[in-house]
This record gives structure tokens, C-alpha cells and sequence, in this order.
């Protein structure tokens, strides 16, 4: 789907915005106001915000993606890989899409905010991360891929009210209620409906919704999911992924058994400590979330099985 925002000149401007917040929650501002400057970038469209040199922020026009500059923090998964990410980068979502409109006091707000963010939230699901709670109901910790099947491999189907075991309603009187013995587990699609959808906001539906929701299927979130494509789907691996930033979801035709449908789902991290574009996904050679390399590395490049099915990005 084509980014439907026209495109802009590019242009460098000086906004500034009125606070509620005392001067020194602003550093290098005038009392009760920030000064930010805004470049607005192309292909895709976007905003990068600076507080004097240093880029704070970037929003993407149809997105709600939002990544800021903040502390450095390293994620790892010892027990699959010795690769680690070690990224700058934190991931926030905004409450609609961009359209343009700047709150500096939003993102004032968010460049310190050290609250577990897109990124994070994802690795509290991978082999030994530890259980968090929301009251009595566990959120989030080690979850499978799915059931094992009298063949040996996971079955698919685990969405995020599985995990949860919880019934869910959607629009329409549409209700889901969990299944038994998927308690726990996220399949590919249902773990990126857990991370962005259950625990951040992002709308969901079963079936696809023209763009506004997060669908069930992986091939149904490539096509029609909210956000904005990054990288089109040409039916082959893309030629660049230079556009590719922390938070985009990674889309993949890795099975064998159903054309050159989509069919895999993960979530980019960033560059690795080998230099690869690493990613994470729930996948059943793993038996859940992973950024290791059982069953195929999780990198972009190269040969392996991921780097070659791999075919298409949004930005949600």
C-alpha cells in the first residue's frame, strides 16, 4: 500500500510551544517554553524534531510510530544467540497517526520517560524473561509458540487473549474467547498483536479493517494493517532496507506451503553487534518470541532462511 500522504519540499522550521512546566524540566529553554527545530524529511514522509543540534524525536506522517534519542540499552538472548542489539533508540506510540501536529509537551515528556517502551515490551516474552503482572493477571514473561502437535511441530493459532486466557470483544458483538491449551503461547502475528495491540493501544479486529486496525494474520497486517509501508512487497527480498527503523514490522514468505503468501511477522530491532539488521519474532522452531538464530538467524542479510523470505516493512 502506498504511503497516501502527498509528498513535501523539504524545509527547515523553528517552532516553539507554550508549557505547563517549570523551566527547569526544560533544559536550554526559555521559562515555560520550549524551542525545537523541525526538519521534515522525505520517502517516507516525516518530522525530525532538534533541540538545538541533538535529534530528539522523528514522527512519520500516517504513522504512530514515534522514535526518540535516549539512554543506551543493550538486549540480548544468551541462550540462542551471542548477538546483542545495543540501541540509542526507544519506540513510542502516539495516540492516532501523525498528521503534522507537534505537542511539545508530549514529547518533552517522552525523551527522559524510561517506562518500558515497543522495543522492551517485546523482549518480556523471550525463553526466561520473567513474568509481569497487571494486578492478578500476568501480562507478559516466557511464552510458547503454541501447542505441540502428534507430528512434533507447534501449532499455529495462539493470540494474545490466549496468553492471557482472557475472552475478547471486538466490534460487531465479535467475541474470542482463549483457548486451552494455547495458554501462554503467541504465534507470530498474535505476539505483535500482543506487544502493539493488548499492551499499547494500537486498535485490533479479527479481520482486516482498511488500515485502521491490527489484524489477525501476518499476510492481513502486511496488506492492510494501520501505519504506512516502508518497504513495498515486490514479491522478492527488497534491494535496500535502509529505510527500516527500530519498531517497523518485518514481514517474511518463509514457508514452503503456501505460495508467495505472507506468512511470518517480526518486529525490527536494529543493528546488531555484527553489524546485521536484527529482528524479532515468535516462531515455532524456537517454540515463541526470539531474537536468537534457532531454526534461521533473525538478520536481514545474508543467506539464511529470514534474509531470503524476507519481503516487506510498516511502520505502524
Amino acid at each position: 500500500m502506498r504511503n497516501p500522504v502527498r509528498r513535501r519540499t523539504l524545509r527547515i522550521a523553528t517552532v516553539v510551544f507554550a508549557l505547563a512546566l517549570p523551566a527547569a524540566a526544560l533544559p536550554g529553554a526559555g521559562a515555560g517554553a520550549a524551542t525545537y527545530t523541525t526538519k521534515v524529511l522525505t520517502a517516507p514522509d516525516r518530522v525530525a524534531v532538534y533541540s538545538g543540534k541533538a535529534l530528539v524525536a522523528t514522527f512519520t506522517y500516517g504513522s504512530r510510530t514515534v522514535t526518540f534519542a535516549g539512554a543506551s540499552r543493550t538486549f540480548t538472548e544468551p541462550s540462542t544467540t551471542t548477538a546483542t542489539v545495543t540501541t540509542t533508540t526507544w519506540v513510542r506510540l502516539l495516540d492516532a497517526p501523525f498528521a503534522g501536529t507537534l505537542d511539545a509537551a508530549w514529547v518533552t515528556a517522552r525523551r527522559t520517560d524510561t517506562s518500558p517502551d515497543i522495543l522492551a515490551r517485546a523482549m518480556q516474552y523471550i525463553v526466561g524473561a520473567s513474568a509481569v503482572m497487571s494486578g492478578s493477571l500476568q501480562i507478559a514473561g516466557d511464552a510458547a509458540y503454541g501447542p505441540l502437535q502428534p507430528d512434533g511441530t507447534r501449532a499455529e493459532g495462539s493470540d494474545f487473549n490466549d496468553y492471557l486466557g482472557l475472552t475478547w470483544s471486538y466490534p460487531g458483538g465479535i467475541t474470542d474467547p482463549p483457548e486451552a491449551d494455547q495458554f501462554r503461547s503467541l504465534d507470530c502475528s498474535g505476539y505483535m498483536r500482543m506487544v502493539l495491540g493488548y499492551r499499547s493501544g494500537v486498535p485490533m479486529s479479527i479481520a482486516p479493517a482498511a488500515g485502521t486496525t491490527l489484524p489477525r494474520r501476518a499476510f492481513e497486517q502486511e496488506a492492510s494493517g494501520p501505519g504506512i509501508t516502508v518497504i513495498p512487497n515486490t514479491g522478492a527480498v527488497p534491494a535496500s532496507r535502509a529505510k527500516l527503523a527500530p519498531g517497523d514490522l518485518v514481514f517474511f514468505d518463509a514457508a514452503t506451503d503456501d505460495g508467495t503468501r505472507i506468512d511470518h511477522v517480526g518486529m525490527y530491532l536494529g543493528r546488531d553487534n555484527g553489524g546485521r539488521d536484527r529482528f524479532i519474532s515468535s516462531r515455532k522452531t524456537a517454540n515463541g518470541p526470539t531474537l536468537g538464530d534457532a531454526g534461521g538467524r533473525s538478520v536481514l542479510d545474508g543467506t539464511g532462511l529470514y534474509a531470503l523470505s524476507f519481503r516487506s516493512a510498516r511502520r505502524i
